[in-house]
């Protein structure tokens, strides 16, 4: 099977777009709103406080509130904003690996290359710490990049890189290469749909998905069962649904077995 979906750049384009529009939107509203009750205030001569018992102090009053209403509005249309700014920056930003990515294994193969060249370089500067500065040179660090690893070394530390930071580092080694091979795992497994009493479970390869699609509404039961085992209601696909890995094919295949008659 596939590893991914094919429009998953295409979906996180889409992300970005919306979130950036959404803020450009709200950020409209929030300069709308604040204009109009810097309008509203100007009609007010400054330092004019409310005449208590005259005709105008109802429409003083009224007035006041209508100010602050629209600049509450303003407040909360620019942190609207500002939140789907940090969304859009984020979706753009980020550089995590995710299982819909049809380059996924090549991703996780350049990150796994990265982290054993720095593990030999910590194990090789560790080395030749000890040995001296003549040592650290014909690794190629400069004097500036020894005096820099020097100033970051805590008065304990014997050598740059501590143990538990290459200890991190190999562990994080080990996750990468077993995420390679479970997506390579994934990528020789067969497309497996069953067949159910009340409807089919699917694997969309399409969409990198497995899918619960039923004949009628599912119970109360069998909904708060799909849900404790990471399934969502997707209106768009008519089915229950959660992204297609190793983990989930074997938790769906047992909560068939458990919960469902074939």
């Amino acid at each position: 099977m596939a590893i991914g979906r094919q429009d998953y750049k295409e979906r996180k384009e889409r992300k970005i777009e919306t979130f950036t529009e959404k803020a450009r939107k709200t950020n409209v509203l929030a300069n709308h709103e604040f204009k109009n009750a810097q309008d509203m205030g100007s009609v007010i001569p400054f330092g004019q406080p409310i005449l208590i018992g005259h005709h105008s102090e109802k429409g003083h009053r009224s007035l006041l509130k209508r100010i602050d209403a629209a600049y509450h509005r303003a407040h909360e249309a620019g942190e609207k904003a500002a939140y789907y700014q940090d969304k859009a920056e984020t979706a753009e930003n980020n550089r995590s690996i995710s299982g819909d990515d049809t380059e996924a294994v090549n991703r996780y193969l350049a990150k796994l290359e990265q982290l054993e060249t720095a593990q030999e370089h910590m194990k090789a500067v560790n080395k030749a710490w000890k040995q001296g500065t003549t040592a650290l040179h014909e690794l190629g660090l400069s004097d500036e990049a020894i005096e820099k690893l020097k100033s970051k070394m805590p008065d304990y530390e014997t050598k740059p890189f501590p143990a538990w930071a290459l200890s991190n580092n190999s562990a994080e080694i080990r996750r990468v290469k077993e995420k390679i091979e479970e997506l390579k795992r994934l990528n020789e497994m067969e497309a497996e749909n069953i067949k159910f009493e009340g409807g089919e479970m699917k694997i969309n390869l399409e969409i990198n998905r497995i899918q619960f699609i039923f004949d009628d509404i599912p119970s109360k039961e069998i909904r708060v069962i799909l849900k404790s085992n990471g399934f969502k209601w997707a209106p768009s696909e008519k089915a229950w649904q959660r992204q297609r890995t190793i983990n989930a094919v074997y938790a769906t295949k047992r909560l068939i077995k458990e919960h469902f008659t074939i």
